[in-house]
């Protein structure tokens, strides 16, 4: 799939200074960047979601004593 992305001038030149000065492409570090944004958003929303729940009664939350009795980890 091949998208086209119109970059700032700024943006441009940053980017240029930084595949000319570690020998990675361009494309590589726009992949990179557009992944690692996508983790932060999936892990946003995810979390949002799991607030509306909690909020809504959908969900409970756990304490840390809970958990460590669940799978036998007390002290």
């Amino acid at each position: 799939m091949s998208i086209s992305v119109q970059l700032t001038p700024d943006i441009e030149k940053r980017l240029t200074i930084l595949a000319e000065s570690t020998g990675k492409p361009k494309d590589f570090y726009i992949r990179q960047a557009i992944q690692e944004y996508l983790d932060d958003l999936e892990d946003i929303y995810l979390a949002e979601k799991r607030l509306e729940d909690l909020q809504k009664g959908l969900s409970r939350t756990y304490s840390l004593a809970e958990v460590e009795r669940e799978l036998g980890l007390e002290n």
